[in-house]
């Protein structure tokens, strides 16, 4: 059986028989998480403009052929790559059951300060801000794919508090705006424009914690405490 260039060849029988994803499927997801490494670490180094499939290909250590395959233009690449940071199939990304909205939105504040304060991406949003100007689709592929989808999920957590009688909140979307704003406000912001500027574990936990007071001030059901 010929085995791709980079993949390591089975070493038993087992490990093409057993359950979960087949050898052929591991294969496939590793060449496009390579592909995507490769796409960040170049867009970083060049730029968005001068960045080519070419070198990406090469630093994915796959063939032009395959690269383009998957991913036909670098816009595609970058939406994939928008899409992972903020892919609700993360664990980052789950939104807690309803039932107990002062834990619900700490742990959904905490997953969200740990997302955003990520150094990749930090760095990742400033090659769009800076890219921003000259090819305005990036910043919309950022909103279309990344944050908007991910206060959606917000939204419909704080829908469900909302149903259990736990808030009251005719617009959710605008709430789960408001809620991640106070957040990024104090731990992604500052990062984002001070490269020197650092932000605690601590200082985090207290973002997190007044934002979700001031959201429960103004929506919470205080005879459901």
């Amino acid at each position: 059986m010929y085995y791709p260039e980079g993949v390591k060849k089975p070493s038993t029988e087992q490990e093409l028989t057993s359950p979960g994803p087949s050898y052929h499927e591991r294969v496939k997801g590793e060449k496009r998480q390579a592909a995507i490494d490769a796409a960040m670490e170049a867009f970083l180094e060049h730029g968005y403009e001068r960045a080519s499939l070419q070198q990406i290909a090469s630093r994915a250590n796959v063939s032009t052929a395959t690269l383009f395959k998957r991913f036909p233009t670098k816009a595609a690449l970058l939406e994939a790559i928008v899409h992972d940071f903020w892919s609700e199939d993360a664990e980052i990304g789950r939104m807690p059951p309803a039932g107990d909205p002062r834990a619900g939105l700490r742990r959904i504040g905490m997953d969200f300060a740990a997302l955003v304060r990520q150094p990749r991406m930090i760095a990742f949003s400033r090659l769009l801000i800076a890219e921003a100007p000259r090819f305005p689709e990036l910043a919309r592929m950022m909103l279309e794919n990344g944050k908007m989808p991910y206060i959606q999920r917000v939204s419909e957590y704080l829908k469900g508090e909302t149903a259990a009688g736990r808030l009251r909140i005719e617009d959710t979307q605008r709430a789960a705006r408001q809620f991640l704003a106070m957040i990024a406000d104090q731990v992604f912001w500052p990062l984002l424009l001070m490269p020197d500027f650092k932000v605690s574990d601590r200082e985090t936990k207290r973002a997190v914690e007044e934002a979700l007071l001031t959201i429960l001030a103004r929506y919470e059901v205080k005879e459901a405490r």
